[in-house]
C-alpha cells in the first residue's frame, strides 16, 4: 500500500485527491457509495504489478477531494466532466475504465458522452439503465417499491445525515459493506439504516479493521453529504439528459456482479440481464460473469477473482 502514491489536481473548478501506481496503459478505477479511491487498493496493486498504470480518484464529494454543497453540482455532467479533466491533466487520451456502484453508473456515462476517450470498460454490480422519457427516476422508484425505498429515504437534505451521526460512522459502514440482504433495500424510519444498535456486525474475513477505520476516518473528516448528492441530483440528470435518449453504449464491455449483490436480486433485473434487454442497449457486450455466492462489494470481497477478471478481458485491446 506505500507503494501507492497520492496527490491533488485541480480539476474542472475543484481539488481532486488521486492515487495512483505503475506505468503502463492506464486504468482509471471509479469506486461507488459509501467508498473511496481504497476500494480498488487490491485492483490497484494486482494490475500496476502486470504492466499498467492504475489511477483512482475520490470522486467528487467523497474522501480528500472537495465536496460542492449543493446536490445540483452532482449530476453526472459534473462527475463526468471531472474524470474527462483528470485524464486531460494526466495527459491521457484513453483509459480503461473500471467502474462500481455508483462508480459504475458514472462509467456507463462516461462511454455515452466521450466513448472517444474509453478504450474498453469493466463495469460491476449496476446495469445500464436507458433513460426513461415518460417518468422521472425518483418517480418510478417509489412506484416500484415505496417510500422506504433506500434512495427515497436519501432525498430530503440532511435527513440521511442525521441518521448517520446518531448511529455512527463505524457502524453504517460496516452495515453497508456486510450487508448480504437481497433487493430491493427497503429501510422503514422506524427500523433505521443502522438497524438494531443491539446486534453486532461482524467483520467477514475480506475486510479488516484497519480497512474499516480508513473509511470512517474520511467520512468523519467530510461527512455523507457529497456521496448522497449522488442520489439527489437522479432527478436533475435525468432532466439533462434528454438528448441521449435511446443512446446505446458504444464501447467494448465486461460485466461483472455477485449473484447474491442486491442489485442483482432486485425484481425485473435478471430478465433484463439474461432476456437480451441488457444486450440491446449495450450492443459490444462481450462478457457477462455471474459470481456465486458474492454479495455487492465483489472487488473487495474477491479481489483475486476481480483482478483476474479485469486483466483477462482489458489484455485484448
Amino acid at each position: 500500500m506505500e507503494k501507492i502514491q497520492h496527490r491533488n489536481i485541480f480539476v474542472n473548478g475543484i481539488n481532486m485527491h488521486v492515487a495512483e501506481i505503475g506505468e503502463g496503459p492506464t486504468i482509471l478505477f471509479v469506486h461507488g457509495f459509501p467508498e473511496l479511491w481504497y476500494s480498488w487498493r487490491h485492483q490497484m496493486l494486482s494490475l500496476s504489478s502486470l504492466g499498467y498504470r492504475a489511477v483512482a480518484p475520490d470522486l467528487r464529494g467523497y474522501g480528500d477531494t472537495d465536496a460542492p454543497h449543493s446536490a445540483a453540482a452532482y449530476t453526472v455532467f459534473h462527475i463526468v466532466g471531472d474524470l474527462v479533466a483528470l485524464l486531460d491533466a494526466l495527459r491521457l487520451d484513453r483509459v480503461f475504465l473500471v467502474g462500481h456502484d455508483w462508480g459504475a453508473v458514472m462509467a456507463w456515462y462516461f462511454c455515452l458522452l466521450r466513448p472517444d476517450r474509453v478504450r474498453a470498460l469493466v463495469n460491476m454490480s449496476v446495469v445500464f439503465n436507458p433513460r426513461n422519457p415518460s417518468r422521472k427516476p425518483l418517480q418510478s422508484l417509489r412506484a416500484a417499491f415505496g417510500d422506504d425505498y433506500y434512495i427515497c429515504r436519501f432525498q430530503e437534505p440532511g435527513e440521511a445525515e442525521s441518521e448517520f451521526a446518531r448511529v455512527g460512522t463505524e457502524r453504517i459502514i460496516k452495515k453497508f459493506l456486510t450487508s448480504r440482504r437481497p433487493g430491493p433495500l427497503c429501510v422503514p424510519k422506524e427500523v433505521g439504516f443502522g438497524g438494531s444498535s443491539h446486534s453486532p456486525i461482524v467483520l467477514p474475513s475480506w475486510l479488516s479493521e484497519e480497512d474499516v477505520n480508513y473509511y470512517v476516518t474520511k467520512f468523519n473528516q467530510k461527512g455523507f453529504t457529497g456521496g448522497l448528492n449522488y442520489y439527489r441530483a437522479m432527478d436533475l440528470t435525468w432532466e439533462q439528459t434528454a438528448a441521449w435518449t435511446g443512446s446505446q453504449i458504444k464501447v467494448p464491455v465486461k460485466f461483472i456482479v455477485g449473484n447474491e449483490d442486491l442489485t442483482y436480486t432486485t425484481p425485473g433485473v435478471k430478465k433484463y440481464i439474461h432476456g437480451g434487454g441488457f444486450k440491446r442497449n449495450v450492443p459490444f457486450l462481450q462478457e457477462l460473469v455471474v459470481l456465486e455466492g458474492v454479495a455487492h462489494f465483489l472487488n473487495q470481497e474477491k479481489p483475486e477473482e476481480i483482478n483476474a477478471h479485469i486483466y483477462d478481458f482489458i489484455q485484448r485491446f
